[in-house]
């Protein structure tokens, strides 16, 4: 697993950090972030970068509120219920729908075309918030629409920030409607395809998964850079437009998931700043 240090950060910024609250942050967040959920002392030291006596005063500390919970048979650790109340309250307060809607409306003003956000689930995207603009000939998409994961542009901006291993994985047990119908799937080309994501921030479709419909999409990073979904726009638009909307789109991606308090990787910090400056 990946240092949790965040890598937008400078010197001034920690220096202003209190040291033992971020690394209580970190061991919440590498708990968070391991596949299976539960880790010992040692895994979480090593992830964290702490010794193992100073982690295990913090974990104490945060099994005390219930933070996190020690399995006594294993001597694992894992995140506790005490986080449920301060998720909810979260939840109460953060409707990804109203704060995306801003970002959705610009977007589809600047492109004419329908933006929305789609969230990831298990091996598929939900449409969650839509803005279909004030096209005279647009495309409608439902709310709760539910897209294949390797599917279209959104399915390639997605595969290009997920690991090696959860890459492969997913490609090995999916169908891959990348290009068109799963037959005209092209390893090569999805190198590539691969490659210019991680450089440019945002992948397109071209009218292979619906003749005549354009599609650009960018990934949204949750903390710690975790991929939660797309930001994607859909139109008839002329696809030489397409490089030019794919900056607005992945500027607006990375400034959202700022927004809600992600992690953008420090690879597509620029499309954000250039989108700030516009």
């Amino acid at each position: 697993m990946a240092s949790l240090k965040d890598p937008t950060r400078t010197k001034a910024d920690y220096s202003s950090l209190v040291p033992a609250v971020e690394q209580a942050s970190r061991v919440l967040l590498t708990l968070a972030q391991d596949a299976t959920g539960k880790m010992s002392l040692t895994e979480i030291c090593k992830v964290v970068g702490i010794h193992k006596s100073k982690g295990y005063s913090i974990l104490n500390t945060l099994q005390h509120f219930a933070f996190v919970q020690k399995s006594p048979g294993s001597k694992t650790y894992s995140l506790g219920p005490g986080l449920l109340f301060l998720s909810n309250k979260v939840l109460n307060k953060l409707d990804l729908r109203k704060a995306v809607a801003p970002v959705l409306q610009e977007l589809s003003f600047k492109t004419d075309s329908t933006a929305f956000l789609g969230l990831i689930s298990d091996k598929h995207v939900f449409v969650v918030a839509k803005d279909e603009g004030t096209q005279h000939i647009g495309l409608t998409i439902r709310l709760g629409h539910r897209f294949p994961l390797a599917w279209g542009a959104h399915g390639k901006a997605i595969l290009a920030f997920l690991s090696d291993a959860e890459r492969e994985k997913l490609i090995a047990g999916s169908k891959l409607y990348l290009h068109g119908t799963k037959s005209k799937f092209d390893p090569d080309r999805f190198e590539q395809e691969m490659a210019n994501c991680r450089r440019t921030g945002f992948s397109m479709d071209l009218g292979e998964m619906t003749s005549g419909v354009n599609a650009v999409a960018a990934p949204v990073f949750g903390p710690v850079e975790k991929l939660i979904g797309a930001l994607v726009i859909l139109g008839t638009f002329p696809k030489e437009s397409a490089g030019r909307f794919g900056s607005e789109v992945s500027g607006a991606a990375a400034k959202f998931s700022k927004q809600i308090g992600g992690t953008v990787p420090p690879t597509l910090q620029q499309n954000s700043h250039a989108e700030e400056e516009d």
